[in-house]
């Protein structure tokens, strides 16, 4: 499992689920893309160097202080004689029990990237929480800044200081990065300041880390360390193609760090400072991986798509004719590798925005015009339940609607403990301990009835499987 962390201002990602890991809109404020046929080292004076790089983009960056309040200590489980540290000044007797406040702070980086409106790029998790943000810059003009909105989806936070004698960086495309590209990430590691490391970008695309609800990350071996996370990660031509976010490893640098691509960042970007808020779209279909396993036994002519494993009451999807078991291949004629990647695309549009889905349904490849629609409406179409049972943690379950009586599994997270007993979406529950279950109800009861080793009789794909879970 990846843990997710938050230290003065960074995150990290621990080693254990890394093998796990697959290689998987302009905005107002993005530069023209422009293809570089290759990188040309800055020099001074005629000798390789970072230094007129690093002298164009550091006035732009910003250390970030966050002042936030501490969880009240629970005084019930203080000993009798340590609780007058803990308790409010008013209450020395401690009749009402009510623990002192306290605050805490922590560091982290930023960059601005509007000059005249006083805009500053950070992570959700640097200012989550916070009761106050103090931004310095390189001259060290201290600025409280105002928070403009936050999205802890893809953690990215805009902030807003006095537009006065500001420098603003330069936004990059993304997309025109490849592994192998030299980079720069600048920021406040260990609250040391301005700090400038560098190296290459190692891989992009990174999904399926478990750190945000929306990935596609650049991996780097740039030094980041505690105190990184909301600094920007620079090309040579001093553009920002990513903020720095997470590291792996909870010791600091071991050489491999994540930023979220500016592509991702600057789409929830113009939302945050539209609304302050991030209108999540999505189509209202529940998906996983089309692995080649999955497509050899649907008949599927591709190698990579998300395919769906439940479709919900009244949604976008169910209104374009979209149905469980089809495979989405495409969004606006741009291939779709996985389920992550679909969920990243869809999430980051605009709600009634209309796309085109290439979509495979009984072997035959249709498009189809699909509306953008609101989370909370079409989450909530969904009739799943959770099973009470922790062998099953990670699945949800509801009738099936088709022409198998019995229990479908609609959903299974990927290194769940349901996942590792080989449930999978679209498995039709037909029976428990060789009694049939034709519905939730028959098999809720059946599971009681039956406390360990428990077989479960499933359909898949036509044919008959047997699961064991403890």
């Amino acid at each position: 499992m990846f843990a997710r962390q938050s230290v003065a201002g960074f995150r990290s990602v621990t080693l254990a689920g890394i093998a796990a890991v697959l290689v998987f809109g302009a905005s107002p404020f993005s530069a023209q893309a422009a293809e570089i046929p290759q990188q040309a080292l800055p020099s001074r004076d005629g000798i390789p160097s970072l230094a007129p790089l690093v002298d164009r983009v550091t006035p732009a960056v910003v250390n970030v202080s966050v002042k936030s309040k501490a969880e009240a200590p629970d005084l019930s489980q203080i000993p009798r004689q340590l609780r007058p540290f803990f308790q409010r000044p008013d209450d020395e007797e401690g009749g009402g029990a009510r623990p002192r406040e306290r605050s805490r702070s922590s560091v982290g980086s930023g960059v601005i990237i509007d000059a005249k409106k006083g805009y500053v790029l950070t992570n959700h998790h640097v200012i989550d929480k916070a009761t106050e943000v103090i931004i310095t810059l390189k001259d060290r003009r201290e600025l409280i800044a105002k928070v403009v909105g936050s999205d802890e989806g893809t953690d990215v936070a805009l902030l807003q200081v006095p537009a006065k004698d500001l420098v603003a960086a330069q936004i990059g495309e993304s997309a025109n990065i490849k592994v192998g590209d030299y980079v720069v990430a600048i920021g406040n590691p260990f609250g040391l300041g301005g700090t400038v490391t560098s190296g290459i970008v190692s891989a992009i695309g990174r999904q399926g880390m478990g750190i945000e609800g929306f990935e596609d990350f650049i991996q780097t071996d740039a030094a980041i360390n505690p105190g990184n996370s909301g600094g920007p990660l620079v090309n040579l031509r001093g553009e920002v193609i990513g903020i720095n976010t997470a590291i792996l490893g909870a010791q600091g640098n071991v050489g491999i760090g994540f930023a979220i691509p500016t592509a991702m960042v600057m789409s929830v970007v113009d939302q945050l400072a539209a609304t302050g808020k991030v209108n999540r779209g999505v189509i209202g279909v529940q998906i996983s991986d089309l692995t080649p396993e999955i497509a050899k036994n649907l008949g599927v002519d591709a190698t990579e798509g998300a395919l769906v494993g439940a479709v919900g009451k009244g949604t976008p999807a169910e209104a374009a004719g979209i149905k469980a078991g089809d495979v989405i291949t495409s969004v606006n004629g741009k291939g779709v590798r996985g389920s992550q990647d679909l969920k990243n695309r869809l999430g980051l549009m605009t709600v009634g925005t209309s796309v085109e889905l290439t979509v495979i349904h009984d072997t035959k490849k249709n498009n189809v015009k699909v509306s953008i629609g609101k989370t909370p409406k079409t989450e909530a179409a969904f009739d799943k339940e959770e099973i009470d049972r922790p062998a099953l943690e990670g699945a949800t379950f509801n009738d099936s609607d088709g022409g198998t009586k019995g229990v479908i599994v609609q959903d299974v997270q990927r290194n769940s403990t349901a996942w590792t007993l080989n449930l999978r979406p679209r498995d039709i529950i037909v029976g428990v301990n060789r009694s049939p279950v034709k519905d939730m109800a028959e098999f809720n009861a059946a599971l009681k009835a039956s406390p360990r080793a428990t077989v479960l009789a499933i359909k898949r794909d036509g044919e008959d499987l047997r699961v064991v879970i403890p």
